[in-house]
């Protein structure tokens, strides 16, 4: 397998909290791969996480910011860029929470309140640091971005709750801000929608595990695991990808395209 597919490219990474994470693996393979990158997330996170141990092992910057926060978007690209020796070519935004999951609350009784707060965290700070970078000119020609989504934004998930509506809007500003940016720099925007994947945040909602396991039996190749999810982010921030933009892309293993298998009928009889 090539070592070379981002040589010379500069890149930030976001949202790596421990090494289970698919932020964490992609910086890992970005920087196998020969790119040049710098770490973030929001304080609180870094807190509870291990993102100087990563940062150690690819030789990068971890620069802390809000994604929520335009001023601390600003500050990040312009010390990313600074750090790089240059302007950045390509982004994974990998940045979710929900406090109404956190607090188990129902979705026909969301707090409002904390259902701001999701689309904020979880949506809206992509098109923030599509706006920053956009204003301050920060990524270059042929740059790539991703964010990472859920089959939830097409299909409801009774345990998902509003971050599936947060998925929702997160594919729709995909679309939209991949069209400006592509006429304005050619830089190109996707998601990836992922399979089910056991993640420190994925396994903290009620049912994973069920879940994970129902997803398993009903994709014909498996669930993609995180580390997958990762190899196929960095094929996107190649130059191999360049014509591939506003897309929602499945990275499922068929689960986004099978209704019922034959293992999972199987897995029903057997329970009669």
């Amino acid at each position: 397998m090539s070592t070379t597919l981002l040589s010379g490219k500069r890149g930030i990474i976001t949202g790596a909290l421990d090494e289970n994470s698919i932020a964490w693996k992609t910086a890992l393979k970005a920087h196998a791969q020969g790119a040049k990158i710098v770490l973030t997330n929001a304080p609180i996170a870094m807190r509870m996480g291990k993102i100087n141990d990563l940062a150690a092992q690819t030789n990068s910057k971890v620069i802390p910011a809000d994604a929520t926060s335009t001023t601390d978007l600003e500050k990040l690209f312009t010390e990313a860029q600074e750090f790089l020796g240059g302007k950045i070519d390509f982004i994974l935004h990998s940045i979710a929470q929900s406090p109404n999951i956190r607090k188990n609350i129902p979705y026909a009784e969301l707090n409002y309140d904390f259902y701001g707060k999701t689309l904020d965290i979880s949506a809206l700070s992509l098109h923030k640091m599509l706006s920053t970078a956009y204003k301050m000119d920060a990524i270059n020609e042929w740059g790539s971005v991703i964010a990472l989504s859920y089959i939830a934004a097409q299909r409801t998930f009774s345990f998902y709750t509003d971050m599936a509506d947060a998925k929702a809007l997160l594919e729709s500003i995909v679309r939209s801000f991949g069209y400006h940016y592509g006429k304005h720099r050619r830089v190109r925007v996707n998601s990836i929608s992922q399979s089910p994947t056991q993640t420190t945040a994925g396994s903290g909602i009620k049912g994973f595990d069920t879940f994970f396991d129902f997803a398993e039996l009903n994709s014909p190749l498996g669930n993609a695991s995180a580390e997958q999810c990762a190899e196929y982010c960095i094929s996107l921030f190649s130059d191999l990808s360049r014509m591939v933009t506003m897309q929602n892309l499945f990275h499922d293993g068929g689960y986004s395209m099978t209704g019922a298998s034959a293992d999972l009928m199987n897995a029903f009889e057997e329970d009669k």
